[in-house]
């Protein structure tokens, strides 16, 4: 895959790499964990002065109940007991890769040099990807993410989709995506029960997008973003956070907020196979909410948040949209894990930062039942970890590229 880089993707890895050694090279590590008081005091909102967001917060309370009641109701109908680990943590959200492949090359992402792809027999096909879903299903699994690689690379996409909506059960199907090429599938993706979009952007500025992701792509994904608002419900755009590279836009993407339904949310920097993390290049939640508390003071307001949420959520008082952080590294949210993945290769893995596998499809192809599957499934769950290392020990420790695992 690295052997066939074109002109421009080599260029820009030149830059990016350039870039990024010039800019980090003086920077100082920044891990210290937000204190038990600085968290409290941003997790309390400030007093709720129009009568519009007073009853949109009455609304996120009622929604997060409601939720709660789905949960424990959906629980008694499940045909099965929900997949739950030893800490007691029930598993009803899954994320599947449905390919390597991907149109970017992001630094955070995919290794410079890029990485081997799975041989076509070896990943998973349409009808295996089905039937993991509807073993997770008959266990309470409701909610689905598709990932790659950029899953919109795949012809059968649209298919996948479709077919996923069948499995009784599943109520919510989401896609993450870079937008490039997914912007003339929108509307037939929605026809067929996609719910959620995801959409990758980490710079405002064309000429940084391009040395982020190693790719000309800015103005499609600005258009897939812009076409999306108007097709779905829940529009997300994803920011990963690394130092002196685009930490200085967070408040910019903030002001994309101000007019549209977006949810901007920023992802603090994670280290994976190939992409170099450092501490140097780390940019953590104390640093992005000192920066956006230093602009917006007293206008944000923090969000009610709903059962096993990943972000903090907040708003600017009188913008339209909301931003949020997933702080993985300095204060994960592990203890409300609800998910696990399935690589485009079919291993499941109940952690995201965890090196310990089992291959789904070599179960399946072995001849097994959905019982002896759901047994394999099982297991591994209840071998996951109460929680995941901390960034200065991650950083170490061996594990997949991103783009073998799944965004």
């Amino acid at each position: 895959m690295g052997s066939r880089l074109g002109p421009l993707v080599r260029s820009t890895q030149l830059l990016s790499t350039r870039f990024i050694s010039e800019t980090v090279s003086s920077a100082a590590p920044t891990t210290t964990p937000l204190t038990d008081s600085t968290v409290d005091r941003i997790a309390i909102p400030p007093p709720v002065d129009s009568a519009t967001e007073l009853s949109r917060e009455s609304h996120l309370r009622n929604r997060r109940k409601i939720i709660q009641a789905a949960i424990r109701e959906k629980e008694k109908r499940s045909l099965l007991p929900p997949f739950e680990d030893n800490f007691g943590r029930k598993h009803t959200y899954l994320r599947i890769a449905l390919t390597e492949k991907c149109n970017l090359r992001c630094l955070y992402c995919m290794p410079a040099e890029g990485v081997p792809l799975t041989p076509k027999p070896h990943l998973l096909t349409v009808d295996e990807i089905i039937r993991i879903v509807e073993v997770f299903a008959a266990h309470g699994m409701d909610k689905i993410r598709l990932t790659g690689g950029e899953p919109s690379v795949r012809k059968d996409f649209t298919e996948i989709v479709r077919r996923i909506k069948e499995v009784k059960g599943v109520t919510q199907i989401g896609v993450t995506t870079n937008g490039i090429a997914i912007g003339k599938r929108l509307q037939e993706l929605r026809d067929a029960g996609l719910s959620q979009m995801n959409i990758s952007l980490d710079s405002l500025n064309p000429e940084k997008y391009m040395m982020i992701t190693r790719t000309n792509g800015f103005k499609k994904v600005m258009e897939t973003i812009e076409k999306a608002e108007g097709i779905f419900d829940s529009v997300k755009v994803n920011v990963v956070v690394m130092k002196n590279v685009n930490d200085m836009e967070i408040c910019d993407f903030i002001e994309m907020t101000k007019d549209r339904n977006l949810s901007v949310r920023f992802i603090e920097f994670m280290p994976f196979g190939g992409n170099k993390f450092t501490l140097n290049k780390f940019f953590s939640f104390k640093d992005m909410w000192q920066m956006v508390e230093s602009r917006f003071g007293d206008s944000i307001y923090r969000l009610v948040d709903t059962p096993n949420d990943t972000t903090k959520a907040f708003r600017i008082r009188g913008y339209r949209g909301e931003f949020g952080f997933i702080t993985s590294m300095t204060e994960h949210f592990c203890s409300s894990c609800n998910r696990v993945r399935v690589t485009a290769d079919g291993n499941l893995k109940v952690c995201l930062h965890g090196n310990s596998e089992v291959s789904l499809r070599d179960v399946m192809r072995s001849g097994a039942s959905n019982e002896e599957l759901s047994e394999t499934i099982s297991q591994a769950v209840k071998r996951k970890k109460k929680q995941h290392a901390g960034v200065e020990n991650l950083q170490h420790l061996k594990n997949r590229p991103m783009i073998l695992i799944g965004g």
